[in-house]
């Protein structure tokens, strides 16, 4: 972590996810403006190359546990109460994140704790797309991730 993350960097599924339930355990550690995240039903962007389009489940100082529309609305749809979000995170240590796509709807739980709740009303938005887990570019910072798994549902 000596070095600025130059730009935002995933590494993606080679195939494509609708409906699913994503388990993972993710750390962030660095200074600056230290922040990651996990891309679902989402798209690599054709300009720049190096961004993605789609949901994000975030991570980091004021986004832990929310849900961010990367590269299309780029606005946070959902987000949990600051104070809640406060006694959850565990910093720079291992936390847990629960990821759910069924149809239009998205949940996110955060160490055990549902942090949002979220039903798409856009109907033109895809329902289906690759998984891409982040380090976002500006700081000096590391986003680790491990024991991912994936159950498709039906």
């Amino acid at each position: 972590m000596k070095e600025t993350v130059a730009h935002n960097d995933f590494l993606c599924t080679t195939r494509e996810f609708k409906n699913f339930d994503l388990r993972l355990k993710v750390k962030l550690e660095g200074t600056g403006f230290v922040n990651g995240g996990i891309q679902l039903r989402s798209q690599r962007a054709k300009e720049p190359a190096f961004e993605m389009v789609g949901y994000q489940a975030d991570m980091g100082e004021g986004y832990w546990g929310s849900l961010y529309d990367e590269s299309r609305r780029k606005k946070t749809l959902a987000h949990p109460q600051a104070a809640v979000v406060k006694h959850l995170v565990r910093a720079n240590d291992w936390n847990d994140y629960v990821i759910r796509c069924e149809g239009s709807h998205v949940r996110l739980w955060l160490n055990g704790i549902l942090t949002v709740d979220y039903t798409e009303e856009e109907k033109d938005l895809p329902m289906s797309g690759i998984i891409g887990i982040q380090i976002h570019g500006g700081g000096k910072s590391e986003a680790s991730y491990k024991d991912i798994t994936i159950e498709d549902l039906q």
